[in-house]
């Protein structure tokens, strides 16, 4: 078991590491990758790889008795209660095909539940910053927006969105469908980046399947910090052991109405 570390000091690396993937990332957006495919089809270029292994090394110098879990590198580090979860480029099919709406995740979790998470666009230089228990920062200088979520009340005037249809495989799309059908409009694309637009107000509701811890890490001290909550399609709370499913609102009282539209049929 690792001793509790200063929040402040795993905050303070945590913005070097979004520091470091910007400088990695920024080169290599819009001038032609090799495109490499991994056994699940996802995308992979030198970008992810240099990102994550300049965070690694950084986090590494900087708490060597933490652990660390990486997208392109997996696991690193002695199991313990606190682990960085890291995702250099989430949204590599955005990267690679020119649109800047793909984003750096990088998290902290504790005892499996996460307490710190940075989204950061490398392009626009937009920088979302959550910390367990505090309010959410939106750090941009040229991009407007103010942190707050929306108070949308009911899902007939929710704007509700998704990475895109093709992760919706069985039984989920069915489910989606219920609540898609509940809401006003559906949009489709963004990734994390929409986890961000959410906490600016711009969208009420995400549902999204088949996500990996580093997927959806970073994301829930962010959303909770600006006004809203991220469950499961279940409503249980987001863990290393949840099942891929991930839920959030802006405004929590859409949560229950949600959720009963994602549950599986009796």
């Amino acid at each position: 078991m690792t001793s509790r570390p200063d929040l402040t000091a795993c905050l303070e690396t945590a913005l070097l590491c979004a520091d470091r993937a910007r400088e990695a990332v920024s080169p290599h957006f819009r001038v032609g990758l090799t495109v490499d495919d991994k056994s699940d089809e996802s995308p992979v270029t030198r970008a992810d790889r240099e990102a994550e292994t300049a965070m690694r090394n950084l986090i590494t110098r900087r708490h060597p008795d933490q652990a660390i879990l990486g997208e392109e590198f997996g696991f690193s580090g002695v199991k313990g209660d606190w682990v960085w979860v890291l995702d250099p480029i989430d949204g590599t099919r955005a990267f690679i095909t020119g649109r800047p709406s793909f984003a750096t995740l990088i998290a902290l979790f504790h005892k499996g539940k996460p307490v710190l998470g940075i989204i950061d666009q490398p392009l626009t230089r937009e920088r979302w910053i959550g910390v367990d228990g505090a309010p959410t920062r939106f750090d941009s200088a040229a991009m407007p927006g103010t942190i707050g979520t929306r108070s949308c009340p009911a899902l007939e005037e929710a704007e509700l969105s998704c990475t895109s249809p093709d992760m919706l495989i069985a039984p989920y799309d069915a489910r989606f469908a219920e609540l898609k059908a509940a809401t006003r409009r559906t949009s489709w694309g963004g990734d994390a980046y929409g986890y961000g637009l959410l906490a600016l107000g711009q969208i009420d509701v995400i549902a999204e399947c088949t996500m990996k811890p580093w997927d959806w890490g970073a994301l829930v001290p962010v959303v909770a910090g600006a006004g809203g909550v991220m469950t499961d399609w279940q409503g249980a709370p987001l863990t290393l052991e949840s099942d891929g499913t991930v839920l959030a609102c802006g405004n929590k009282a859409l949560l229950q109405d949600a959720v009963a539209r994602l549950r599986p049929s009796p």
